[in-house]
């Protein structure tokens, strides 16, 4: 079976101005290069694919500040700004991309920052790894201060999703629980744990791809989800302040 993976930041409403989201973004564009060579440029996207290169990203805060602004909600103010950007590969399947929501502050409402990830070639290969995947999930974290974040397969998620509470966090591949959580367990072997600065964690289940057709690797994400769920660490997402 062949797995679409992505990796996702998710927290609850928190008001941020244009120049707080662009903040936190230029610090995530500034950190991807060292994740992957294939995240280090991107790209607002167009009409076409060449109107798209027209439009770079770059970690400068004016740029970023006014890009943040042009995705702002026209109608509802608390709904925040949405903006997405690609990677400008040439080959459909290497393109990665990035759809965020960032200051969005309504009552049952959320923010997020999701990757989508190349589903083949040689930029899937060096992204979907344990190593890469970690180092995303990191970066991601760092600057966004979510809530959790995951990276999964959708394959996994689906398989997953009739144990998850709503608005609860996924257990993945590479899971990320911030500090305000709790205190994450001990989790048998391979599990790896992992700090970001001192915002949270991050859990790394297997060091190999994980597959929904390997039934070890599916039990021990029961396993592990479990554990966490025991000790507290996976209760619905909560506002932010």
């Amino acid at each position: 079976m062949s797995e679409s993976y992505y990796a996702g930041a998710y927290w609850g409403p928190r008001r941020e101005s244009p120049e707080e989201c662009a903040r936190r973004m230029g610090a995530l564009l500034a950190g991807l290069p060292s994740v992957d060579p294939s995240l280090a440029s991107w790209y607002q996207q167009g009409k076409s694919r060449r109107d798209a290169l027209k439009k770079p990203l770059r970690p400068d805060p004016a740029e970023l500040e006014l890009f943040v602004r042009q995705g702002k909600d026209r109608i509802f103010e608390d709904l925040g700004f949405s903006v997405g950007g690609w990677s400008g590969a040439s080959d459909d399947y290497e393109v990665s991309g990035f759809l965020v929501r960032c200051g969005a502050y309504s009552e049952g409402g959320g923010n997020r920052c999701v990757f989508t990830l190349p589903s083949k070639g040689p930029s899937q290969d060096r992204l979907v790894t344990a190593s890469a995947l970690t180092a995303l999930l990191g970066k991601t974290a760092a600057a966004w201060e979510p809530d959790w974040g995951v990276a999964i397969s959708e394959q996994h998620r689906d398989l997953a999703k009739p144990r998850r509470a709503k608005g609860a966090p996924h257990v993945g591949w590479v899971t990320y629980l911030s500090a305000r959580r709790g205190t994450v367990p001990p989790l048998p072997a391979p599990v790896r744990i992992e700090p970001v600065e001192d915002k949270g964690m991050l859990i790394v289940l297997t060091p190999e791809r994980f597959t929904v057709s390997n039934t070890e690797h599916v039990a021990l994400a029961e396993r592990v989800r479990e554990l966490l769920d025991r000790a507290g660490l996976l209760n619905p997402l909560q506002p932010q302040e």
